[in-house]
């Protein structure tokens, strides 16, 4: 199914999410972003209409995903590939990013209470404002001290070490 500029790419998108899982990953096939699976979880929500038509529109352009706002809370993203994502206002809570590649993410102002973060790549990460109580990051591999210890202050949880406040 190509998308042409003549058709509303919001019906499309609200049609794409009202559909199956299996449904959406043969559709996420045609359009040529079937690695970003994470589409097929993502419940029927405005947020998440403005981000499937954002990568309806630039398909091509994908590399680094705007997920502003975007509501992933609850879901099970492991190994996923957010690389220089913008995920400012996102909705992470509860959320599994186990072993996720977040380098150069920008989670300002997002949810992450009670999210698991265990193994993911924090390289170069922006937290400002976001939520982090019950948040657990393991090791948080890439993590500043600076930014280890203000997470802490916000009740982020780590693995035990001779550093934890």
């Amino acid at each position: 199914m190509l998308i042409n500029p003549t058709q509303d790419i919001r019906k499309i998108a609200i049609n794409f999410l009202e559909k199956s899982v299996q449904e959406r990953r043969l559709l996420l096939k045609e359009f040529g972003i079937a690695r970003y699976d994470f589409l097929t979880q993502i419940p029927l929500t405005e947020a998440n209409v403005i981000c499937v038509v954002r990568f309806l529109q630039t398909p091509s352009q994908l590399k680094f995903p705007i997920l502003i706002g975007v509501d992933l809370s609850g879901l099970i993203l492991t190994d996923i590939n957010f690389i220089r994502g913008n995920l400012t206002n996102a909705n992470l809570r509860g959320t599994s990013l186990v072993n996720a590649d977040l380098i150069f993410a920008n989670f300002t102002n997002a949810d992450l209470r009670d999210a698991d973060l265990r193994g993911a790549t924090l390289n170069e990460t922006i937290w400002t404002g976001s939520l982090v109580d019950g948040c657990f990051f393991g090791e948080g591999v890439g993590l500043t001290l600076a930014q280890r210890k203000d997470l802490q202050h916000r009740g982020a949880i780590f693995s035990s070490s001779d550093d934890d406040v």
